[in-house]
């Protein structure tokens, strides 16, 4: 004859296990519907990266002396692009340093400013030199260029950053990169060379 079996008292599960998985339930539920609000979000808006650039520049004066002293004067504008249509872009802690042959000319910097949706808006900046005496390779490479070439190389290094709120998503913050080399002609000739920037 077989043993009839016999059954233990039923184990019931634990209350706070059934808390804990209904709190991992809920917490996956928000996370799935954050997720597809922010990506209808950014569908609706896409939202795009503003942009600082040197859209134009001018040597507007030029000295250089036998001692081998420089002074010039630029003109330089920059510009500040939104091509955001749904939101306007909030530009700071914006400043560049002028350079040439490695020497820093002068500093630009910028107030906080904004650039309205679908807008662009212009920093213009006239930059006088105090005399600048050149060492002796600076001094040879200043020469072949009035000489020879009849450009003027100088450059543009420097960061602004930028900010602006994007519906549902929130304030999204980027830092621009400015590197822009000048190659400015001793005519006064204007040139728009539209450095790109870079983000992060």
């Amino acid at each position: 004859m077989p043993k009839p079996s016999v059954l233990g008292p039923q184990r019931r599960t634990n209350p706070l296990i059934w808390c804990l998985a209904f709190i991992c339930a809920l917490v996956a539920t928000i996370i799935i519907v954050a997720g597809i609000v922010v990506f209808i979000g950014y569908l609706a808006i896409r939202p795009k990266v503003p942009l600082l650039y040197v859209h134009a520049a001018r040597l507007d004066k030029l000295s250089y002396n036998q001692a081998g002293v420089l002074a010039v004067r630029l003109i330089i504008i920059m510009k500040a692009e939104n091509h955001n249509m749904k939101a306007h872009v909030s530009f700071y802690d914006t400043k560049l340093l002028l350079g040439y042959h490695g020497l820093s000319i002068a500093k630009l910097v910028a107030d906080p400013f904004d650039v309205l949706k679908n807008m662009s808006r212009e920093l213009y900046y006239v930059v006088e030199s105090s005399p600048i005496p050149l060492e002796p390779p600076e001094q040879y490479l200043t020469e072949q260029s009035l000489a020879k070439t009849k450009v003027m190389p100088f450059f543009l290094k420097g960061n602004s950053r930028t900010r602006w709120r994007v519906g549902p998503l929130g304030s999204v913050k980027f830092w621009l990169h400015v590197n822009c080399h000048l190659q400015l002609p001793i005519d006064n000739t204007a040139v728009y060379p539209h450095c790109s920037t870079k983000s992060h």
